[in-house]
């Protein structure tokens, strides 16, 4: 009939275009396995570091608020008779012998407080002088003493008399040649190792010399050092190792 129209409706023909066009899709892609893997291990090793340095900082702490409280926040006047190290030197990674020849690592000693002497094996009056005085300051150290270790250093390969065991009783007594001593300990200049004091750090820092030939007199001055040392570190290490 002439009335009707034969072509479809507008949203007929719109609808059939869709149909036939094809459908687009946009696809994100996803990260791997691996990519997660990698980021999750990566997120760890920076934990990981941040939580090692934290540690580290916690160890190092005490002794630097000891150095800083002795050196540092000090009453005017107060003079130290020990001559500070600056910069420290490090214990370095060394095999001595024992009295008995048996091989034991130098850092065995860290850990505690070393008052250190060194001489050759023979000991001569200076020797034995310089043990005196080591045995005599950590006993007068009193209750604090057991923090303190005596240490004899005997920098040649000779025997070690016997005259000398009474005196060394609880001492530590190792033998490192002066070659290797060199790299780690020095006098003043004009002096030999053999005529001073050391003192190490629980950390196997050596921190201060006492000056040469101590006297009675000196060793009075070297006791307040170190008990002042031992005060400003009191919560830092523990007696005995």
């Amino acid at each position: 009939m002439s009335g009707f129209n034969s072509s479809p409706p507008t949203a007929a023909r719109a609808a059939s275009a869709m149909a036939d066009e094809p459908l687009g899709l946009t696809v994100h892609s996803m990260p791997s396995p691996r990519q997660a893997l990698d980021g999750a291990e990566g997120r760890r090793t920076v934990f990981g570091r941040w939580k090692m340095i934290l540690v580290m900082l916690c160890c190092a702490a005490p002794v630097i608020a000891s150095y800083f409280t002795y050196y540092v926040i000090r009453p005017e006047g107060r003079r130290v008779y020990g001559e500070l190290i600056d910069p420290q030197r490090t214990m370095p990674e060394l095999i001595a012998t024992s009295r008995e020849g048996a091989p034991v690592r130098l850092s065995a000693l860290k850990g505690q407080w070393l008052l250190v002497t060194v001489a050759d094996a023979g000991c001569d009056a200076l020797c034995e002088q310089q043990l005196y005085l080591q045995r005599q300051l950590r006993e007068s150290l009193g209750r604090e003493k057991d923090r303190l270790d005596r240490v004899w250093l005997v920098s040649d390969a000779a025997p070690v008399p016997a005259r000398l065991d009474n005196g060394l009783h609880g001492a530590t007594v190792l033998r490192v040649p002066a070659a290797q001593l060199a790299q780690w300990l020095s006098p003043a200049a004009g002096h030999a190792l053999a005529e001073h004091f050391f003192v190490i750090d629980p950390m196997g820092n050596w921190m201060m010399r006492f000056p040469a030939r101590m006297d009675t007199a000196g060793a009075g001055r070297a006791k307040r050092d170190l008990e002042r040392l031992l005060r400003a570190s009191a919560s830092w290490d523990e007696p005995g190792r």
